[in-house]
């Protein structure tokens, strides 16, 4: 947009009466911000951000077998709100881990990791269940199926009686203690994409993700036993690896035809292990030494790229940086390079499972270790996104390896990345906002699948493109029509709404709206996570608890002495004020924690039982507060009380 078009636009709309804000049209939005805006790094506006959870040997969920429907359903909610709390947009699920189902499949049993007996009803449909509550908090739902695994023994008569794989023993073989579909067998081929395609048919899932198990890895002193097989079907194959490859290959290419047929907006993804081929291999290899999936797995991940069979390639680049054998910034380089051009997208796979892991290397006992890949990531627009294994991982949160991520780069949230070619629906419309006790409400009508609302400082007379040109004005992403914008303070505020369709295709946004300064319904939360927190180096940093406020909480051992963590707040006016707490509670907190209200007149304290009643906001009780910016409500540790003092967010509303 042209700096005489720009005021000519701010003339005509400071002639309306009124508070909307009208914006340029799309071509010149678009033109704008990718030509002038300045963006932000830390505050990428389209990033996939994901956790896988697994469930073969109950790696993640469900914890263990046999828990009740409920049990199952609280600790599958727990999990997506780790997600939620931090700034994820999607999950991995592993729903066919061994041959079985995670939904009621009429071509495999039910998994034995939800019941602990293969075949059993678990009482409920988890992978329904689960899409939707994963859709109810805006995250992606990508259906993690391994191919070829049947069981981790090599036991068929431990299988069901009706098991496929009992009822036709000439389609599995076993190796290395382990049992498997033969790939080379034509109807073992159809059969595995049948029992995908029933649930990419049957539940709204967003992706088909398969991981790194095609054929076995290899077993020393061991030969896949696919020799007949080999001379059944393999003719015009020079050698065995090469029919083995194109196995692999038949079933990814049909799988993405059959996927993208019967669900366009169905993203088709692998995560194939970190090489494909050496350089001192072949010369289109990476600079690495270590083990060749080409080679050993039979898996031409470079060549389902170039075909572009896959949307995206989440190659698990477990290494840390410098790593002599397989170097993490070398892989990123050499597949950043793969996917160039080809219109598939590179998300990186992190080990987040190594970081301050007993036993691991030097390097991943050091905290920014996990951080420093994501910086390594910037160097490349082609990465645009990344998956952690696995979810009790980044709830573990070793060494602080997590948080350091979620702070240097997940700051803001962020629209996962655009795929295909799909038309933009139309821009929403805001009907209302409002200031309200409990923030700023508002409310858009529009067409969208999901609606990205923005928050820009000041009233707007009209919207610059570069307010969206990156994340750091992005508030949330949503699939309502509606929205309580808890993080707002007491000042004028301009707020716009985009529309997004299921592939991610962003609208222009609304008109936009402004909310006027404070005044009677002022209502103001600061998190311990935000710049109105300060307590000292005493005071550590948790996110253990699933009733945390935000991304993580501070805590303290009790002394005999104050050092209070401090919530500094801009009070717009004296008056009366109701002060709320929020705390995650636990039976090993403090039952007699003293929280500092620095009212007019002199501190109060109250003294709060944080073994119960967390997860929520607290009355601390109304108090006078003088007008000014400064340390409202402190978190003392004099208590004689024995357990951790928690400090995690507060609000103030005007009363």
């Amino acid at each position: 947009m042209t700096a005489l078009l720009r005021t000519v636009l701010a003339a005509l709309t400071a002639a309306l009466v009124s508070i909307v804000a009208p914006v340029p049209a799309p071509e010149a939005m678009a033109a704008t911000a990718s030509a002038d805006c300045a963006t932000d790094p830390a505050t990428p506006k389209r990033q996939l951000r994901a956790m896988w959870i697994s469930s073969v040997a109950n790696i993640d969920w469900p914890s263990r077998t046999g828990l009740s429907v409920s049990a199952q359903q609280a600790e599958f909610r727990a999990w997506l709100d780790l997600a939620v709390r931090k700034r994820m947009n999607a999950v991995i699920v592993q729903i066919r881990p061994t041959a079985d189902a995670f939904w009621p499949s009429p071509h495999e049993p039910w998994s034995q990791w939800l019941t602990g007996t293969q075949g059993r009803d678990p009482g409920y449909d988890p992978l329904a269940f689960m899409v939707n509550e994963a859709h109810a908090r805006n995250l992606e739902f990508h259906a993690w199926f391994n191919p070829y695994r049947i069981a981790n023994h090599d036991d068929p008569n431990r299988l069901v009686s009706t098991h496929p794989a009992r009822t036709n023993p000439g389609w599995r073989f076993a190796y290395g203690g382990k049992l498997y579909y033969n790939p080379g067998i034509p109807e073992v081929r159809a059969f595995i994409e049948n029992a995908i395609m029933d649930a990419v048919s049957r539940y709204d899932v967003d992706g088909v993700h398969l991981d790194d198990y095609f054929y076995p890895y290899p077993v020393s002193g061991q030969t896949i036993p696919d020799a007949a097989t080999y001379d059944r079907y393999g003719a015009g194959f020079a050698t065995i690896g090469d029919w083995r490859r194109n196995n692999v290959n038949l079933l990814v290419r049909e799988l993405d035809q059959r996927i993208h047929a019967a669900k366009p907006h169905v993203s088709f993804g692998i995560s194939p292990f970190g090489i494909w081929r050496n350089a001192g291999t072949d010369p289109l290899g990476s600079r690495t030494s270590g083990l060749q999936s080409y080679d050993a797995i039979y898996a031409d991940s470079r060549e389902w790229v170039k075909q572009g069979w896959v949307d995206y390639i989440s190659p698990q680049i477990y290494w840390h940086i410098g790593f002599s054998t397989a170097a993490y910034e070398v892989l990123t380089a050499w597949w950043s390079d793969v996917v160039r051009g080809t219109g598939v997208q590179l998300v990186v796979g992190q080990a987040a499972y190594r970081a301050g892991a007993s036993g691991e290397a030097a390097a991943w006992q050091d905290p920014a270790e996990l951080s420093d890949h994501l910086h390594d990531n910037r160097k490349h627009p082609e990465v645009v996104g990344d998956v952690f294994f696995s979810a009790k991982d980044v709830r573990a949160d070793r060494i602080g390896a997590f948080t350091r991520v979620v702070d240097a780069h997940y700051t803001r949230p962020a629209l996962l990345p655009a795929r295909g070619s799909g038309s933009a629906p139309g821009a929403p419309s805001i009907t209302s906002a409002a200031r309200a006790s409990d923030g700023v409400r508002l409310a858009w009508t529009g067409s969208g699948t999901a609606y990205a609302v923005y928050r820009v400082d000041g009233a707007r007379s009209a919207a610059d493109p570069c307010f969206f040109a990156d994340a750091r004005n992005l508030v949330t992403t949503t699939r309502q029509t509606t929205f309580t914008d808890t993080t707002a303070g007491g000042s004028a505020y301009t707020y716009y709404v985009s529309a997004l369709n299921r592939t991610h295709q962003e609208s222009t946004p609304s008109a936009g709206r402004v909310v006027e300064a404070g005044g009677g319904t002022f209502s103001v939360v600061v998190d311990n996570a935000g710049s109105g927190f300060t307590a000292s180096t005493n005071w550590g940093t948790s996110s253990f608890s699933g009733q945390l406020h935000g991304t993580d909480y501070r805590f303290a051992q009790p002394v005999s002495a104050s050092d209070p963590a401090w919530f500094r707040a801009a009070i717009p006016s004296a008056g009366t004020y109701r002060v709320e707490v929020w705390y995650p509670s636990d039976p090993g907190y403090n039952s007699a924690t003293p929280y500092i209200v620095a009212a007019s007149g002199g501190n109060r304290t109250v003294s709060v039982d944080q073994r119960s009643g967390g997860g929520q906001w607290r009355v601390l009780g109304t108090y006078t507060l003088a007008a000014g910016t400064y340390d409202v409500v402190g978190v003392s540790r004099w208590t004689p009380a024995t357990g951790y003092v928690i400090a995690d967010a507060v609000r103030i509303t005007r009363a």
